[in-house]
């Protein structure tokens, strides 16, 4: 993985224009490892083109998939799967790598793997991961830093109840439920959209859930799966991070392909600010930002359908210039406010306490060399640096594209002076 690209933004310049929002990060994953469940080739539209979704690829390949990619379209073909072990070069490439847990145990009877690795952004603890396969028949030991799980008598359903509405943990259950005997309730369950879409994706496979995006779900699990189609959801968190670009700007955006109603956990927020949203159908938003910011009021992040823990650094950076004290509460994970150190070289005034931060916003950043330490901060620090004056240099972009697709092209392509720079 290449560590020392940067990137180079010379700031000041408004965002003006369109970008067509790339297919979600979070949704790809577990709809690759839906794939592993169905003997014969799935194909997958709008499959964004990322680090994270490249390692999710190999991991495919390792088990004996068969992956290939055309433009936005990757096709999985797991008729033969011949290894049941990711190994630990390949789990530490990302912390979504857990999703395949619950899809290979559901196909070959027995999984074994690392703990994962991916962003450094706070505790996700996979008990709730273990305990729901452990109701369902799984057997798992866990030993130096590997989990082997079995299934000496097969999957079956269960009541699985989650203390945490866990996005991982839900989909875990859904990929192993699908093929299990019985029924499976999950309560508690998350309700996210990329819920929803890999529930859709298993049903055109040939699953049956029920639920999905409610609180409780249910899968009635059957025999076999069939091959199918389906297009991977916009990612909603791209598109955020890109308003809050155009907003801290004092910019004019439309963002296409993308589906606003996903999106009213953070939109009301980017309202009170003073930045005029609207929604078109057809997947479109248009978004002007002509007016002075004002702080909103204090934003907490919540399970969907609140505000998205995945955009909060954009938002505090957007805040970093708003006029007033804007107050951000971190509810999902404790780690999550690692880029403040770095706006704080470019000027913004920010106190933290814990799980709080305080931002009072400034009238003017400035550029500096900054270090990207994780994905959504990293976005957070490309944000604040196209308002800043002169020029910031972002290192660490490697975390970036993990969720990210040439954000440096998009950016460029809307009126930002973006460059990246390619490792010697």
């Amino acid at each position: 993985m290449d560590i020392r690209s940067r990137l180079i933004i010379n700031g000041g310049k408004r965002i003006e224009g369109e970008i067509a929002v790339q297919g979600s990060k979070n949704s790809a994953l577990p709809l690759l490892s839906a794939a592993v469940l169905v003997h014969g080739e799935c194909v997958f539209h709008n499959c964004p083109r990322l680090t994270d979704v490249d390692a999710a690829c190999r991991i495919l390949t390792r088990i004996g998939c068969k992956c290939q990619r055309s433009g936005d379209t990757v096709t999985v073909d797991a008729q033969h799967i011949s290894e049941n072990e990711i190994p630990e070069s390949l789990m530490r490439r990302m912390r979504g790598s857990m999703i395949f847990l619950g899809s290979i145990l559901g196909r070959t009877g027995r999984c074994r793997l690392s703990f994962p690795g991916g962003c450094e952004i706070g505790s996700r603890p996979i008990d709730l991961h273990l305990s729901a396969l452990r109701q369902m028949g799984a057997v798992i030991t866990e030993e130096h830093g590997y989990l082997d799980c079995e299934t000496p008598t097969g999957l079956h359903g269960a009541k699985i109840t989650l203390s945490f509405s866990s996005v991982g943990a839900t989909e875990n259950i859904l990929l192993a439920a699908v093929l299990a005997n019985g029924t499976t309730e999950i309560h508690n369950a998350a309700r996210e959209p990329e819920i929803v879409d890999l529930a859709e994706c298993l049903n055109k496979f040939g699953a049956k859930i029920s639920g999905a995006g409610e609180s409780t779900i249910y899968v009635e699990g059957v025999s076999k799966l069939e091959p199918s189609e389906h297009t991977v959801i916009p990612d909603r968190i791209v598109a955020g991070t890109y308003m809050c670009a155009a907003a801290i700007t004092r910019g004019e955006l439309i963002l296409t392909h993308c589906e606003p109603s996903q999106m009213n956990g953070f939109i009301p927020v980017l309202e009170q600010m003073g930045v005029r949203v609207y929604a078109y159908g057809g997947g479109k938003i248009y978004l002007n930002s002509r007016k002075k910011l004002v702080a909103p009021s204090t934003v907490r992040t919540m399970p969907y359908p609140g505000f998205p823990t995945d955009v909060q650094a954009p938002f505090t950076a957007l805040c970093s210039t708003a006029e007033g004290t804007s107050v951000f509460v971190e509810t999902i994970f404790e780690n999550r406010f690692r880029h403040v150190s770095e706006l704080m070289r470019l000027g913004a005034s920010v106190k933290l306490e814990g799980r709080v931060c305080v931002i009072e916003g400034v009238k003017k950043l400035s550029g500096a060399k900054l270090c990207a330490s994780e994905l959504r901060g990293g976005a957070a620090l490309v944000v604040a640096a196209l308002a800043a004056d002169g020029i910031t240099e972002i290192s660490g972009v490697n975390y970036i594209e993990r969720g990210y697709e040439s954000i440096e092209n998009e950016l460029r392509s809307v009126g930002a002076d973006i460059k990246k720079i390619q490792a010697i």
